[in-house]
């Protein structure tokens, strides 16, 4: 009887032995299954990323770059923020990143110690070395980050590189943060793919690829950047070219509107200004975004352009003067085919940062600095004088 049980025991616990065992076989198969799921859809997503990083697409390669600016590794201290925009239309990509502040210097050369008073003394840094190694350490910071960027690309999508380094710090006179800029400097592959970095000295290094460095950077002196507006506020589009065809269709008014704008935007270029068109409907009415290149001169200036055959009203001004205000710009320019009144005129005037440029005007800036002579659209009617 005993042994009866104990069999029928025996037995029970078998049974239950087999479906714990069946169960856990089953949950490792559908585990098996989740992670080659996982690992596909990974891959897969890789592969869709690398994809668009090959094509350009400004959020691949911004991720991209972020990713190998976020694995480089400093000294303890050394801050490790950036930020990255990629500009498709000239394959430059703008990486701004915050420099170490002048206290990553030690004051102390080194330390002895006095054996007939058992003490350590301090042996001090001169300022003036303090201040070579804090400009070697800025200059050798730029040109490392600059190579990380150009030498994991492989694929080439990244012409060149536009690179501020602010630093954070307190102003003393006010007790607010600022972020002054101490170097700025545009490389392109070519011009960077010649330097032997390992032999360098890293100052005369940015001297040569015509940098722009505080003369004062321990004392946190600023420079105005190269290139200084910030591209995530705007939705940028490829280029067309216009003015190839504008010989056959010279009459701007039968454009379409997104020719025209095009067309503006090839004229900035040609009067010596990078510059960029937006997506529609995504800029608040921004048609072009205009930077000059020169670093005395330099600003983001906003482009709106009006492809109209009769007159702009003064509403259009005003909504110019908003959206320069919102997007914090140097200046906006309202281009149009056709004419302004005199309240558009009077409320540029007062406002002192928009431009206004009429057809006349348009067709002379076209001739002189695209060689085409157009038609803008109608003759404006001729304005009374003000009384």
């Amino acid at each position: 009887m005993r042994f009866g049980e104990a069999q029928d025991r025996h037995r029970r616990a078998e049974q239950k032995r087999l479906a714990t065992l069946e169960r856990k076989r089953a949950e490792h198969r559908q585990a098996e299954a989740q992670a080659l799921d996982e690992v596909a859809t990974f891959n897969a997503k890789l592969d869709e990323e690398r994809e668009a990083y090959r094509a350009g697409e400004p959020a691949a390669v911004e991720a991209h770059l972020g990713a190998v600016l976020d694995a480089s590794v400093y000294p303890v201290g050394f801050p490790h923020e950036h930020r990255i925009a990629f500009r498709p239309a000239t394959g430059d990509v703008l990486i701004e990143i915050h420099l170490p502040p002048e206290a990553i210097v030690p004051t102390a050369r080194g330390y002895r110690y006095v054996k007939n008073r058992d003490e350590t003394t301090v042996l001090p840094r001169p300022e003036k070395e303090r201040k070579e190694i804090y400009a070697s350490v800025l200059a050798q910071v730029a040109l490392r980050t600059v190579h990380e960027a150009l030498t994991s690309d492989p694929d080439r999508v990244v012409n060149g590189v536009i690179l501020n380094g602010h630093v954070k710090t307190i102003d003393r006179a006010t007790g607010q943060e600022v972020s002054p800029c101490l170097v700025t400097l545009s490389a392109s592959r070519e011009q960077f793919g010649k330097l032997r970095l390992s032999q360098v000295d890293p100052a005369r290094c940015l001297r040569g690829l015509n940098a722009l460095v505080s003369p004062n950077p321990y004392d946190l002196e600023p420079i105005r950047p190269i290139v200084e507006f910030d591209l995530s506020k705007y939705r940028l589009m490829d280029s067309m070219d216009v003015v190839a065809g504008l010989d056959s269709r010279p009459v701007l008014v039968k454009l379409t509107p997104t020719e025209f704008e095009h067309l503006i935007r090839q004229l900035f270029e040609a009067i010596g200004m990078e510059a960029w068109n937006t997506q529609a409907s995504k800029d608040e009415g921004v048609d072009a975004v205009a930077v000059s290149k020169d670093p005395v001169f330099n600003g983001e200036c906003i482009i709106q352009a009006k492809r109209y055959s009769k007159l702009v009203g003064v509403e259009s001004v005003q909504a110019l003067a908003g959206v320069v205000e919102h997007k914090r710009a140097a200046k906006g320019v309202l281009i149009t085919t056709s004419w302004f009144g005199r309240a558009s005129h009077d409320f540029a005037r007062q406002h002192g940062r928009l431009q206004l440029i009429e057809g006349p005007e348009l067709k002379y800036l076209i001739k002189e600095h695209l060689g085409k002579d157009v038609i803008p659209g109608p003759v404006p009617p001729k304005r009374r004088p003000a009384r």
